[in-house]
């Protein structure tokens, strides 16, 4: 079996995905039950508002609420407000965003309903410094956090403990009310108290873990913040707290699903598909090393696998940055432009690396496409193809040689896909 276009087959796969995370099917498979007193609908993430749109049609009695979604396109709603924010650095639409939503969840009883849409990038779209730390605080650790290179489960514990709204801070707000969380996952192993960084979810980790991160990954944070880490307002609400006793929590998109999706579409297409990991962390350039010397050995040698075979894997890698200036781009397009310096001059590999949202980084892309020949094409084009990956500037490489992949804004988030052709 032979794909005479890869690229559309890739592409396909990606949709496929995508479509696996579709919040109006997902969510429709974890409505709750009505509630004899309001229904009130808060959240946030890359997913918000579409979410919330599918809610709104899917729901059989009345509702209110607001969500704060990145700027951009968004779904649209009738009776749920839809805010915007920035991400992946916080504005202050996002703290106005993030008092909206509390204020939202105030004042409830036992008989009220609280739904939350939580999905990938509510960590930033949420900003509200805790105790007694101000904006710029936040702001400072966000930059600490994106230059550390500590993957995203280690990030959200910091952010938990620096804010007056995540590690369960909401859903504490929200009480007596009963508080329903339905997560589109983008974290490794699917942990929902991650995702976000939890603002409905107690929390497991302690202000003392936070202060091992930041001294593990060696970041630069203001002295306020350490000293609010040692103080008891660092605290979040601990699981065994009584006001959690009846909410509930259900992850009903990720990026195992959606792995799985885009497998069953490459079998059908007669190419066997084989899923590395859901969860792989990393970074980018030492995740993509590993999958081109995967790639180069099937290319070979036929091994571990047998020709023809696309190896799809997910989770969420990090990039690195040193301080000085960087170029354009994000995670995915870096690691595909380090993949395609792996396999230079390999015939039959053609790769595809998106995040699953639609945009990768700092522009309008979801990522990008490369083959064995995409160093050759840079050069052609100008460009020394060495010299763009030590700058992080994966977007203008690709966008040299017209290989970005776009796609516009998905309404949904389940982190990174990477899917690999070996023919």
């Amino acid at each position: 079996m032979t794909i005479s276009d890869p690229r559309g087959f890739l592409s396909e796969l990606f949709d496929c995905a995508v479509r696996a995370a579709d919040p109006h099917d997902t969510i429709a498979a974890h409505l709750p039950e009505r509630p004899r007193g309001r229904t009130i609908v808060v959240g946030a993430g890359k997913a918000a508002s579409a979410m919330a749109a599918a809610l709104e049609a899917l729901w059989d009695g009345p509702l209110e609420g607001v969500v704060v979604d990145r700027h951009g396109e968004i779904g649209s709603t009738r009776r749920i407000k839809v805010l915007q924010a920035a991400h992946p650095v916080p504005d202050k639409a996002g703290l106005a965003g993030a008092q909206a939503v509390l204020d939202a969840v105030r004042g409830l009883s036992a008989d009220d309903l609280v739904i939350a849409l939580i999905s990938g990038g509510g960590s930033s779209l949420l900003p509200m410094p805790g105790g007694d730390l101000f904006f710029e605080d936040e702001i400072a650790v966000n930059k600490a956090l994106l230059d550390s290179g500590a993957p995203i489960g280690a990030m959200n514990v910091v952010r938990k403990h620096v804010s007056g709204i995540k590690g369960g801070r909401l859903a504490k707000a929200a009480a007596p009310a009963r508080v329903v969380s339905l997560i589109v996952s983008d974290v490794a192993g699917d942990d929902a108290a991650s995702v976000a960084s939890g603002p409905t979810i107690a929390s497991r980790s302690t202000p003392g873990e936070a202060l091992e991160i930041i001294k593990h990954y060696r970041m630069n944070m203001p002295e306020a913040v350490l000293a609010h880490l040692r103080s008891p307002a660092a605290m979040a609400p601990s699981p065994d707290d009584p006001d959690f006793a009846r909410n509930s929590v259900s992850v009903i998109a990720s990026a195992r699903l959606a792995l799985e999706a885009a497998a069953h579409r490459a079998l059908e297409k007669g190419i066997p598909a084989v899923i590395l990991s859901d969860c792989i962390e990393g970074e980018a350039r030492d995740i993509a090393g590993m999958h081109g010397a995967m790639a180069r050995e099937i290319a070979g040698f036929g091994r571990p696998f047998s020709r023809p075979v696309v190896m799809l894997s997910g989770g969420e890698t990090t990039v690195s940055l040193a301080g000085g200036t960087y170029g354009k781009g994000g995670r995915n397009t870096e690691f595909l432009l380090a993949f395609a310096k792996s396999i230079q001059g390999v015939e039959g590999i053609d790769a595809l690396a998106a995040d699953t949202d639609g945009i990768d980084g700092s522009e309008d892309n979801a990522g990008a496409f490369a083959d064995g020949g995409s160093f050759a094409r840079m050069r052609a084009a100008g460009l020394d193809p060495n010299k763009v990956l030590a700058g992080h500037d994966a977007w203008s490489g690709f966008s040299a040689i017209g290989d970005l992949f776009v796609t516009g804004p998905t309404g949904t988030n389940v982190n990174d896909f990477r899917a690999i052709l070996v023919q």
